[in-house]
This record gives structure tokens, C-alpha cells and sequence, in this order.
């Protein structure tokens, strides 16, 4: 895709990860014959450039993973340290970094262009969300469930995209959540959504990478669903 930043965009791909539910290294299963990490670097690499990537992986993986992005570092013990890892080793003069976790290999061009595109078209932040299907409940202090309303709620997905000094802003003061959205979020800056896709799969465990599997046999394996 063209980029309209007068900068270049730059991913940092987060493959920092122990695997924990899964039993070991998921972004580093084999799937449809290729690491899982491949298929995210491949869909990063399309988006921002082919010299625009920075992979994070686990400290004793950095030697044995070079060459596989533009810059390979060190990840840290929660993913908000590994993605300030990954965010320091992207040039000052980036205009905007994506931020994507190695363990959705499914995503599609699309999906990486619209929030792109929602930052270039003046958001801090953006990020592929998706309608959540099932009924969510939440959980009080005293046990009791109450059960919110579907229709205000979204599953949020990455890759998310940033200005790449409001991401820097956000991870300045070291705090940590679940997505880079959040810290954003915190901070008062403008997150936007953009359409999500369900087949942009998280793989969690061994279940997830079998179904990414079948996935990918649908399109016979060459390329993301």
C-alpha cells in the first residue's frame, strides 16, 4: 500500500511470549509448514515495508532470530515491556508504528490498511474491533453478576496502529495493560475502531492453532484466509 505520511510506518512484531496456556512457544509452532511468527512478519512486512519491521522475541531467541526482521530485540517480562522494547528500536522519524502480536498469523492486508488509515486520516490510535457474540457478564465485589449490554461492546484485535509519538508518550511512564490501546486510552488521546475480522485468530492454545490450520487449507496454505 502507499503510505501518506510524509514518514515511514513502522510494525513491531510481539513474539516475547512463554506460551504459558499453550504449552510452550506458540508464535514458534509450525503451521501450514511455516513458523507462526512467519505469517505475522510476512503480513508486516506487506503493510510497512520490507526494512520497517522490528520483531521482539524471548532474550535467549534474540542470536538465533536475526534476519528474520529489520531489527531483532529483547523482549521483556510483561508484553507492555516488550513492546517498549520493540518501540525503542524504531527511528525517531517514524510517523506511525503498528503494533502486532506474532500470535494472530491470520491477519489480512485489509485489516492492517484500515488502521492505517484511520491514523492518517487524523485518529491518535486506531484498532480492528469486532461485535462480541456471546453475553458478557461482570463480576462485583460481593459475587453478584450483572450482565452489560452486547450491543456497546467490541473485541478488540491487533494490529493497532499509533502516531508514533503518541505510542511513545503512552509507554513513557512504564505502565502496563493487556493491549497499547489502553495506555493510550489513558492519556486522553483519540482511539478510533476499525472493522475487525473474525478470522483474525488468536492463537491461545493448541485448539487455536488447529483451527488456523483448517483455515489455511481452505486457501491451500499459501496465503492468509
Amino acid at each position: 500500500m502507499a503510505d501518506p505520511f510524509p514518514g515511514p510506518v513502522w510494525a513491531v512484531v510481539v513474539a516475547a511470549g512463554n506460551g504459558a496456556r499453550f504449552g510452550g512457544h506458540k508464535q514458534f509452532a509450525l503451521l501450514a509448514g511455516r513458523q507462526v511468527v512467519d505469517w505475522s512478519l510476512e503480513a508486516a512486512r506487506r503493510a510497512c515495508g520490507e526494512g520497517n519491521v522490528v520483531l521482539v522475541v524471548p532474550p535467549e531467541l534474540v542470536g538465533s532470530c536475526q534476519g528474520r526482521a529489520s531489527q531483532v530485540v529483547a523482549g521483556g517480562q510483561t508484553r507492555a515491556e516488550s513492546v517498549r522494547a520493540g518501540l525503542a528500536a524504531v527511528p525517531q522519524h517514524a510517523e506511525v508504528v503498528v503494533v502486532h502480536d506474532a500470535a494472530r498469523p491470520l491477519s489480512r492486508p485489509q485489516t492492517w490498511q484500515a488502521v492505517i488509515e484511520a491514523v492518517a486520516q487524523g485518529a491518535d490510535g486506531a484498532v480492528p474491533c469486532v461485535p462480541v457474540a456471546d453475553t458478557i457478564k461482570q463480576r462485583q465485589a460481593d459475587g453478584r453478576l450483572v450482565t452489560l449490554r452486547r450491543e456497546d461492546l467490541l473485541a478488540a484485535q491487533t494490529p493497532q496502529a499509533f502516531r508514533a509519538g503518541v505510542l511513545r508518550s503512552a509507554h513513557a511512564g512504564g505502565g502496563d495493560a493487556t493491549d497499547d490501546a489502553a495506555l493510550v486510552e489513558a492519556m486522553g488521546a483519540r482511539v478510533v475502531s476499525t472493522p475487525g475480522d473474525p478470522g483474525n485468530l488468536k492463537l491461545t492454545t493448541r485448539l487455536d492453532l488447529a483451527l488456523a490450520e483448517a483455515a489455511l487449507a481452505r486457501t491451500g496454505g499459501g496465503e492468509q484466509p
